[in-house]
């Protein structure tokens, strides 16, 4: 800002504008600088009155300016006369002069803009003049900006990211008052919008329970209420706030659309000042040419909760939506709101009349509603939707509806549909990867991986489940080479079901144990899933489910909470191994953070929970942690008994081929640990069953957690030297495959044979990457959530990975562009760019633009 004429702050109220430049002023005047404040009202709309603040904001400057505004008239000639008696003054002056003027909105009159802006063409070096409004001041800024002399704050950049929801919380409530998941979605519910974060803080301070009413926050609190009623709606037009009501039932809209259902020919016009005057509305990313808006959530509820009040027809409101967007190809919009409107017909029709090109991954929450509230009978009489509800409930954990489903759409007649025929080896070979029948699915995909199919999401999604199969079989490599034989094409690398098949080729990595690998790979396919679905998109949750994993591999402790953090439905419903690895993360995140007493509860509840959605292998797997877990609690008694009550399962259910063949290796592993302490002997034979397990399906993982295990037992047994090999071998792979947390997570047992091993001669980096590992079991198993993140790469002497959008992202950093112009440059949204750089922060050790510059400079990763 020393180096510009004007700093221009826009956003709406309550983002925070006043404080941060009170913080700003705070910063100059410690500087060295004059700063002078002045904040507008009402009352100064008119030019006399807006003279008269501003004259004296000068004066405080030390700018006389010896006019009296109430005898001055607004011609050229005298505004002219004006600015040089400024001008002059602060030339005069030697230090750098700062005007803050805020609220600059309530100026109206043309002559006080026409004012300023003649000001700002003709101010010195040293003046500098700082506008806060709440919408864009009709000034001429294009000279400005050509000339670099415009510093603009706009409302995309005020909200808090999620790291600085945190800090808000935690200075205001304490640590651990709140937990990761209430955290994240109370940033999803504000949108980082500071005035509404402070309210809620107050809520939770003065009446703690309300932590379990975060969901209906605008229908419970009524300061929030009165806030938005007195401070956002209750100066804007009638005929305005209408048409905002009625928008609110959707979750995006634009023009054409306000005008259809609001019957408001003028609704148009009215969504650009809502634009124009930060009336918390955004634009949302969209492939089409029209310009699509959403409104701030609570804001959003704020409006339908009045609308509710004033007893409108919503459900009309809801089918003249559906019919819209039915008309413009929205088709899961369109059955969306025929659900709510209550037109279960119209749905149905746009189900039945929709081309299957036009299928989609979006499709699945509003048929998972209609179906719920549609007769089965009503069901089988549309084949199309049958189909479509077969597909959506084997995707979902409800094989046994799939397949009583899937019998009565074989024995209709589906000769009027060929490619709902040609579709069925797809449903029955996604219900068999639920029932973790995997050779099942791999006979019944691979005669038709080369038939003709034109319906993209049916051959991605016969891409992503052979993919499943073969990684979950252990052939990796074959699970790979389907990409190299059936690449997807440029143009679809935006499609959902796409993005769901590239997921399931990078899990193949996390499966193998390649975490160093995976983990750039991941981020950038996060990246754009987040980018072309959003945030809560399914694509988005699997590739969120991965990274976590990933993360806490690497002991990126935070980043893989913040990951999974309100993801529910990876721990509830999907793929097997999708649900293994989120509970597996969260209950590993839970007991690092807050210890057994966390763990344990939420096992219990998961483990039921799945029984009762038939869930075989995460039922067995979640056993096998509460087992480890009831041992660090030292409840070994328990520990017994829930062996037992495994080994009841898996003598059920296992099998020698697939996902199942993995019941009898958890429960060898789960009885070493318990025998570990007693009978080193039996322990080291279940070891060698997982090992053999883990060999035969390619675990690389396990297979390093099972030579570290092993080498405990051996030691015990006198055989020294063999367990230093075993022991040499679990360092050496979890050195290769960028392991961390699978060395670390055995505590004492680890700090002791990792020790053991520190003494024995060792290359280089070996030596550094157990140094690494030692220095993490010395310090604190739990770091705090605002502690900086380690940085592996600075000790193993390797360069960090970073992504090509990573790299691209702080290439222009090191040029000085705001994160709101690197999005323009970049055409991705802020919020990716914000994503990218807390990325970039936690891959380089560093915790500010600047340091990740100079590291990277000095690393030779950018020019």
């Amino acid at each position: 800002m020393q180096h510009c004429k004007l700093a221009l702050v826009t956003g709406a109220a309550g983002y925070g504008k006043t404080t941060l430049l009170a913080q700003w002023r705070q910063d100059r005047l410690m500087a060295g600088a004059e700063v002078a404040w002045i904040s507008l009202t009402i009352d100064d709309k008119g030019y006399t009155a807006f003279c008269g603040a501003l004259f004296e904001g000068l004066r405080r400057l030390g700018i006389e300016v010896d006019i009296d505004p109430l005898r001055e008239d607004s011609t050229v000639p005298a505004m002219e006369a004006c600015v040089a008696i400024i001008v002059e003054a602060a030339t005069q002056l030697s230090k750098e002069l700062y005007l803050i003027v805020d609220d600059y909105h309530h100026v109206e009159v043309p002559a006080a803009h026409k004012l300023i802006q003649k000001l700002l063409e003709q101010s010195p070096g040293n003046l500098h003049l700082v506008l806060a409004a709440r919408v864009n001041p009709p000034l001429s800024l294009t000279r400005l900006r050509v000339m670099d002399q415009v510093v603009e704050i706009e409302s995309a950049e005020l909200p808090f990211d999620l790291a600085e929801t945190r800090t808000f919380v935690e200075e205001n409530l304490g640590t651990d008052r709140i937990n990761v998941d209430e955290l994240s979605l109370i940033n999803d519910l504000t949108s980082g919008w500071p005035s509404c974060l402070q309210l809620i803080v107050i809520m939770l301070k003065n009446r703690p329970s309300t932590r379990s009413i975060l969901n209906d926050l605008v229908w419970r609190s009524s300061d929030l209420q009165s806030y938005l009623s007195e401070e956002v709606v209750a100066h804007l037009p009638d005929e305005l706030v209408e048409v905002a009501e009625a928008l609110s039932l959707f979750r995006r809209f634009n023009a054409a659309m306000a005008v259809a259902v609001t019957g408001n020919a003028q609704a148009g016009e009215l969504l650009q000042r809502m634009e124009d005057e930060n009336l918390l509305i955004y634009r949302v990313d969209s492939e089409d040419r029209m310009t699509w808006y959403r409104f701030q959530p609570l804001f959003g509820e704020f409006l339908s909760a009045r609308l509710e009040r004033r007893k409108s027809d919503i459900h009309a409101l809801h089918r003249l939506g559906a019919q819209w967007f039915a008309a413009h190809n929205c088709l899961t919009e369109a059955v969306r709101h025929a659900n709510l409107g209550e037109d279960t017909e119209f749905a149905i029709r746009v189900i039945e009349q929709s081309a299957p090109a036009t299928w989609s991954l979006e499709y699945l929450a509003p048929t998972l509603r209609l179906l719920e509230r549609l007769p089965e009978d009503v069901l089988f009489s549309h084949q199309r939707l049958l189909f479509l509800a077969c597909i959506t409930v084997s995707l979902t954990s409800r094989p046994g509806r799939a397949k009583a489903w899937l019998e009565r759409l074989q024995a209709s007649d589906l000769s009027e549909y060929p490619e709902l025929a040609s579709g069925l080896p797809l449903i029955q070979a996604a219900i068999a990867v639920q029932e973790d029948d995997i050779e099942r699915s791999i006979d019944l995909l691979e005669p038709v991986l080369d038939a003709p199919m034109e319906n993209p999401f049916l051959r991605y999604m016969l891409l992503a489940a052979l993919t499943v199969a073969y990684y979950t079989a252990g052939r990796y490599a074959d699970a790979r080479r389907l990409f190299d034989i059936h690449p997807i094409p440029p143009q679809d690398r935006g499609n959902d079901m796409a993005l769901v098949a590239e997921s399931a080729r990078l899990t193949t990595y996390i499966i193998a144990g390649e975490i160093g690998e995976a983990e750039p790979l991941i981020c950038e396919l996060l990246e754009r899933s987040t980018r072309e679905g959003g945030h809560r998109s399914i694509c988005t949750n699997l590739c969120a489910s991965l990274l976590a994993d990933a993360f806490y591999e690497l002991d990126r402790i935070d980043d893989a909470r913040e990951l999974i953090a309100n993801r529910l439905g990876l721990l509830h419903s999907s793929v097997p191994d999708v649900i293994v690895r989120t509970n597996i993360s969260r209950s590993r995140l839970d007991l690092l953070q807050k210890g057994p007493d966390a763990a344990l509860p939420f096992l219990r509840q998961q483990i039921a929970h799945l029984r009762c959605l038939g869930q075989i292998r995460p039922v067995a797997q979640l056993l096998g942690e509460q087992i480890r877990v009831s041992l660090i609690k030292g409840q070994r008694n328990q520990a017994v008994e829930l062996l037992q009550s495994l080994d009841d399962f898996v003598r059920d259910h296992s099998s020698e081929q697939g996902g199942r063949a993995e019941l009898p290796a958890i429960a060898a592993l789960a009885r070493a640990r318990i025998l570990r302490s007693e009978d080193s002997q039996a322990a080291l034979r279940a070891l060698n069953k997982v090992q053999d397990y883990a060999e035969r399906f390619n675990r690389a993982r396990l297979g390093v957690l099972v030579d570290l295990l092993s080498a405990d037992a051996l030691e015990d047994l006198g055989r020294s030297e063999e367990s230093l090999e075993r022991l040499y071998r679990a360092v050496e792979n979890g050195r290769r495959l960028g392991l961390v947390r699978t060395l670390l997570d055995e505590g004492a047992l680890s700090e002791k044979l990792l020790t053991r091993l520190s003494q024995c001669p060792l290359e280089d980096q070996l030596r550094e990457y157990l140094d690494e590992l030692l220095g993490k079991l010395a310090a604190p198993s739990a770091p705090s959530l605002a502690a900086p993140r380690s940085r592996r790469t600075t000790t193993t002497g390797q360069t960090p990975q970073l992504t090509p959008r990573e790299r691209e992202i702080l290439s222009l950093v090191a040029q000085a562009m705001s994160s709101k112009r690197i999005a323009h440059t970049l055409d991705i949204t802020l919020d990716t760019v914000k994503w990218n750089l807390r990325n970039i922060y936690a891959k380089l050790g560093v915790s500010s633009r600047y340091d990740a510059m100079v590291w990277a400079r000095n690393h030779q990763l950018i020019d």
